[in-house]
């Protein structure tokens, strides 16, 4: 159950939760927080915040992430900083691409590139090399495989546990260094030039979530609760 103390936190945050491009299913809830997916299979949602990321400065994002309620469903959600051409209008293909990858790695067009991405896998596929249980996973440009994940070393880990999880995203761009949070865990720890080796010396990027579900599915959402490190524009726009 999501505390007053979160609903407080967002309220007083330094970026305002209706500036979102929003695609697909994604919208925002009562409380502020951002439905990707309802509770109904073959959804896709998509939330970018219109304040790009510069990525010559530090930076931490805090959220609280919802996965779901039913330990079958499906399919998960990532974190995604990308500079796509189709800027706030990227999206990858559904079911197990939560919105971020492609089926097919040689597809053009069909998965958000270049980017970067933190995966919050809830349903296994074994062509993107998932273990049986969900799991936290780095991914890049547009490509949903992964050859490590982070499951706490539980064959049975479970995030679909009806809670809400913290997540955090921090990038050192003195370290040159990724690190990602979850539930006061380091599950990542990355090294990468991100702006000559990812983005071909772009600095600012966009920041959002995907999410999507296939046959099997389950309600996800985020509340974006504090952000360490101001963006360095807003671009304006209307919700999706």
């Amino acid at each position: 159950m999501r505390s007053i103390l979160i609903s407080i936190i967002l309220a007083s945050s330094t970026l305002s939760i209706g500036q979102y491009r929003m695609l697909g299913t994604s919208r925002v809830m009562d409380d502020g927080c951002i439905m990707l997916t309802p509770d109904m299979p073959f959804a896709e949602g998509l939330a970018y915040n219109y304040s790009r990321l510069d990525l010559e400065n530090y930076f931490e994002i805090q959220f609280d992430v919802f996965l779901g309620d039913k330990e079958e469903g499906a399919d998960g959600i990532t974190f995604v900083v990308h500079n796509d051409i189709r800027g706030f209008d990227a999206y990858g293909q559904w079911g197990e691409c939560m919105g971020y990858g492609s089926f097919n790695p040689l597809s053009i067009g069909s998965s958000i590139n270049p980017s970067v991405a933190v995966e919050f896998d809830t349903y296994q596929n074994r062509y993107q090399n998932d273990p049986s249980c969900d799991h936290v996973a780095y991914l890049e440009n547009g490509s949903s495989r992964h050859e490590t994940y982070w499951n706490g070393g539980d064959s049975l880990y479970n995030m679909e546990d009806n809670y809400l999880h913290d997540f955090r995203f921090r990038w050192n761009p003195s370290e040159q260094l990724i690190e990602v949070f979850w539930d006061g865990v380091k599950v990542v720890s990355q090294k990468r030039n991100l702006i000559e080796d990812i983005f071909d010396g772009e600095t600012k990027v966009i920041w959002g979530f995907t999410a999507s579900t296939g046959r099997k599915y389950n309600l996800q959402y985020f509340c974006l609760r504090r952000m360490v490190g101001l963006p360095i524009e807003e671009e304006s726009g209307n919700n999706g």
